[in-house]
């Protein structure tokens, strides 16, 4: 008991000369942001401001930084269509990723919320198990099965049923598979946080007002859960758009994505400016689209989006 005191104690001395500063219960506050508040300027701010500063000068060809900022980067991104091509397949990809997603997590999160209590441990298990596995093992995984040649699991199967064999690896449905595997329990995991907190007696009582399974779940379970939805989706396109072990390996030169992009120019040509463009723009792109996406579910639902799940 005493140590259980005394720690408070020496932890209220360790700060008192920060709240000496100002007064009152802000003082306290303050003290406790603080690290956190100087772990992501440093670790964060200072890193992406230092890429975004690097997008503006032009490499030289001793290797060194033109002394004269300029969009030329930004501009060759923009005006190549090969650069282009990539720009709009990174963004079709995540937005497929995600619809597949959200398609794939409401039945899984339902049952985990709705269901049997010992189903509904084994499933958490099942959704929380992939995590626990490597991405680069389960991308392999990915290229065993879909691989384009009859050894590829997906098209021995097709063979042994007397199908065609289908040409999936190295093409973005490829990436959307691998991806959507990834990072379905990113979209499962708040899903069923928010479905967990509606009462089952709502969805009963729109089922007693004559209300079909279809139009319950449109109307009261889809509403109510827009928190959960918001936050997957958000989570799920942003680290589908930004990912690179998945499309290098599911994808690779047939179907390239700006993280993909973001390596070949860093490691491989070793232009830092044209990298850090790139890299400026994916950040730009993934962070308008989630601002419009949670400005249109605000507007569709308000009052809901913003809730945390």
């Amino acid at each position: 008991m005493e140590a259980a005191i005394s720690t408070p104690g020496r932890f209220s001395q360790l700060l008192r000369p920060f709240m000496a500063v100002l007064p009152g219960r802000i003082s306290l506050g303050l003290a406790l942001v603080v690290p956190a508040v100087l772990f992501f300027v440093v670790l964060f701010v200072l890193p992406v401001g230092n890429m975004i500063l690097f997008s503006f000068f032009h490499q030289t060809d001793t290797g060194g930084l033109s002394g004269t900022p300029t969009l030329a980067n930004y501009a060759r991104l923009l005006s190549v269509d090969l650069y282009r091509k990539v720009v709009f397949t990174t963004v079709r990809v995540s937005l497929f990723t995600t619809l597949g997603a959200i398609i794939l997590a409401y039945p899984v999160a339902l049952v985990m919320v709705r269901g049997n209590a010992a189903f509904s441990r084994v499933l958490a298990v099942i959704v929380i198990a992939p995590l626990l596995v490597n991405v680069v093992i389960r991308t392999y995984g990915w290229r065993v099965i879909l691989s384009n040649s009859n050894t590829g699991v997906l098209n021995w199967v097709l063979t042994q049923l007397g199908l065609e064999p289908v040409r999936i690896l190295y093409t973005e449905w490829a990436i959307v598979i691998g991806s959507i595997h990834v990072f379905l329990p990113l979209m499962v995991l708040p899903l069923a946080a928010a479905l967990g907190k509606i009462d089952p007696a709502v969805e009963e009582a729109a089922r007693t007002l004559g209300g079909s399974a279809w139009a319950t779940f449109r109307r009261v379970t889809l509403p109510l859960s827009i928190p959960g939805l918001a936050v997957g989706s958000t989570l799920v396109f942003s680290l589908t758009s930004s990912s690179f072990v998945t499309p290098a390996l599911l994808g690779g030169n047939f179907a390239k994505m700006l993280g993909t992009l973001v390596e070949e120019q860093i490691m491989s040509v070793f232009d830092w400016p044209f990298g850090a463009a790139i890299a400026t723009v994916l950040i730009a792109i993934v962070m308008a689209i989630n601002f419009a996406y949670t400005r249109l579910v605000e507007k569709r639902f308000p009052g809901r989006a913003v809730a945390a799940p």
